[in-house]
């Protein structure tokens, strides 16, 4: 798989309930703090979306939006309209899957919005969220939006109709649209911290396909920037700017991330994965294991996850 498959996979993706939600007139909802990612598209009409902390965004019909790290977060008609608590508002709505909000203007256009919400294994998370902005904009107008319109056309029906299985194809259109936005996110010009943006350059992004699809290899910088037609500094230089860590310690990152989800997924020994990792021994492993998780690996597959916060009904 590509860097960016796996780790997705690694982070056991999934979509959470996903809503249509539509209102009228004058309006301003505000919800709290969530767990991991926020994705959501405008279907019809147009709103002011704000981020704790952050400039207000104006979205319009066909605009994709992302929200990261749990920040609370308003969804208004106009910005000076007092907020109400969505949470409230969501809980009080006869249908949570197509929410109906605001009072009805003769020939004003109400605004649409489909959303849901992505979660992450609690654990790796921040191999993701590190990546990413507290939010994002997808434009209408953009290539990448305009690849969603399909996902969003069946998500508005799945929401509006609840046909029979709605429940397992709102999760899975939920998660392609988030790949989607995704990939919008790493086509646009901002420029991304991280491994995610270091996919888009050529060399360094070959140099984390080839770390992902042969982890256990004993790799060095030399041997890397050689695969990628690079000098050794060349490569190492670029390679840490872009990722954020030098080569070799991001290999090691990748490894243990990789071997500690084998480990909570099964009842396997620690030696047996240490091994399947590329380590000699079962305390050269340990050691790298407590070193990248803070953990020794047998207290790692044991510990529960952090208890999850809230999410609001938004979903």
């Amino acid at each position: 798989m590509d860097p960016l498959s796996d780790v997705l996979t690694l982070l056991n993706v999934s979509g959470a309930l996903s809503s249509r939600f539509e209102a009228a007139g004058r309006w301003a909802l505000r919800f709290r703090s969530y767990r991991h990612i926020k994705i959501g598209a405008i279907t019809s009409g147009a709103c002011w979306l704000t981020v704790d902390g952050m400039p207000a965004l104006r979205l319009s019909a066909g605009d994709c939006y992302l929200l990261t790290g749990g920040r609370p977060y308003e969804v208004a008609s106009d910005l000076d309209v007092e907020a109400e608590d969505g949470h409230a508002v969501y809980l009080d709505a006869p249908n949570i899957r197509n929410v109906r909000y605001g009072t009805t203007i003769p020939d004003a256009e109400p605004t649409v919005i489909i959303g849901g919400s992505i979660t992450l294994d609690d654990m790796t998370a921040t191999l993701l969220l590190d990546c990413l902005p507290p939010a994002v904009r997808i434009p209408a107008d953009s290539p990448q939006a305009r690849t969603l319109r399909p996902v969003l056309g069946m998500l508005t029906h799945e929401t509006s109709a609840e046909p029979l299985g709605a429940t397992v194809m709102i999760e899975h259109l939920t998660q392609i649209m988030f790949v989607q936005a995704l990939r919008a996110h790493l086509a646009g010009e901002e420029r991304i911290p991280g491994w995610l943006g270091a996919l888009g350059d050529p060399q360094i992004g070959a140099a984390l396909t080839l770390m992902h699809q042969q982890a256990t290899r004993r790799w060095t910088v030399a041997g890397l920037a050689a695969e990628v037609d690079m000098s050794r500094s060349s490569f190492a230089l670029r390679f840490r700017t872009l990722v954020g860590l030098p080569p070799l310690d991001y290999l090691l990152h990748w490894r243990i991330r990789s071997a500690a989800e084998v480990l909570r997924a099964g009842d396997r020994t620690v030696s047996s994965v240490a091994a399947e990792w590329g380590y000699a021994s079962e305390s050269a492993f340990s050691n790298a294991f407590k070193r990248v998780t803070g953990q020794p690996p047998a207290r790692y597959r044991t510990a529960k996850p952090p208890p999850p916060a809230a999410p609001p009904v938004h979903e």
